[in-house]
Order: structure tokens, then sequence, then C-alpha cells
């Protein structure tokens, strides 16, 4: 299975998430591959603090990349697109290469203005392959204990997309996990939990699986 992390806005946190739910996925012993295809490195920037040790990663900031992930099919049974803050190309590859396209939103008005461009393409794709390819919003940042941003989950499902229930919050470790080239899966915390909870559902959405 191929899942896509794409928003065109930076900071909603796609290699955030694309990090941990490999090594998530990982250590649930699922042969897994993270792809970067942001020119900027950021999730190779963090795999070279990390040494290497704990996930699979490669490099594919280039238009053929919908062809050219097909050769990494054979050999992992998950892998993780961290898509570039753009609408290009690269994110048309994205979408085009995904079984599951993952949209990170902040609970921010901005972030869903930001999306409808990117709606409006995978929707297109949707209907090509006849409701093969599969979408959903996962909404990320949220504030520990307090109540806003509540109202985001109902403005994203007038999209059309579902909405996750799992998300992330807004927590030091995972800033402090980047900065050490760890995972938060590493260090046990609250956010080690979400990110279980969100390989969960993706497994749900994806599989139907229980």
């Amino acid at each position: 299975m191929i899942i896509s992390i794409l928003n065109q806005k930076g900071g909603t946190g796609k290699t955030t998430l694309a990090v941990n739910i490999v090594r998530e996925y990982t250590l649930r012993k699922y042969k897994s591959l993270l792809v970067d295809s942001d020119s900027q490195g950021s999730a190779l920037r963090w795999h070279e603090l990390s040494g290497g040790d704990l996930i699979d990663l490669t490099c594919l900031p280039v238009t053929t990349m919908d062809k050219d992930i097909l050769k990494f099919n054979d050999h992992y049974n998950r892998i993780i697109i961290d898509g570039i803050p753009s609408m290009c190309r690269l994110t048309a590859c994205a979408i085009k290469a995904a079984d599951v396209v993952l949209i990170p939103v902040q609970p921010s008005p901005y972030d869903i203005w930001a999306a409808e461009d990117l709606v409006r393409l995978i929707k297109e794709r949707i209907e090509m392959t006849e409701g093969k390819l599969k979408a959903a919003f996962i909404v990320t940042r949220k504030i520990v204990s307090s109540n806003i941003g509540k109202e985001i989950y109902g403005h994203l499902e007038k999209f059309g997309f579902s909405v996750f229930t799992s998300g992330t919050h807004q927590r030091v470790e995972y800033a402090r996990c980047a900065e050490n080239g760890f995972t938060v899966i590493e260090y046990k915390a609250e956010a080690a939990k979400e990110i279980g909870l969100i390989v969960d559902e993706i497994e749900v959405f994806a599989h139907g699986i229980n």
C-alpha cells in the first residue's frame, strides 16, 4: 500500500506524520519505506541524524516518481510519501502513485482554504480510478486540553472526504525528537499513542481491518 501525505500549505506536520508513521509500521513488522519527495529534504536530514537505523528512506523529488516508486512495491508492504508543500507536478505524481491520500490540516481557516485546490485534484483522480483511490483528512497540532478547533471537523466533512477521529496535538516531544534523530515512538510518550491510533485508523480506512 502506498500512502501519500499531502498538503500544499507548509507547516501542517506532513514530515512529522510521515516519519513517525513509517517508524510505527516498522515496529509492527511491516516492511516500510519513507519516500522524501521534497527537494528541501527535511525527512532526509532527520534520517541522517538518526544514523539511518530507524527506518528505510529514499528520495524521489522527480516527476517520474509515480513510475519509479513501483520498483519498491515488491520489497515493501507500506510505502509513505512525504509530499511537497506546493501544487505542482510532483503533487500530481504523489496522488497518482497513492492508494490512500492523507491530508494533514491544522485547526485553522487558513489550512481549510489552502486544501481546496488539492481536494479538487484528488477528486479528479478518484473519478479516474473509479473510487479506488481513498482520501481522508487528519487534524494535526490540536491544542491539548482545549476546545479550540473542534468546529474544523464539520468544515472538513463538507469536502466529502473522511476525517480521521485520531490526530496529533501540539506537543514539544515531536520537535524534540526530530532535533535528536528519534521518533516519538522511542520516547513512548503521549505522542506515541497518537501515532499508534493514526496507524490503526489508516488500516481500518484502507482495508477494513479491526
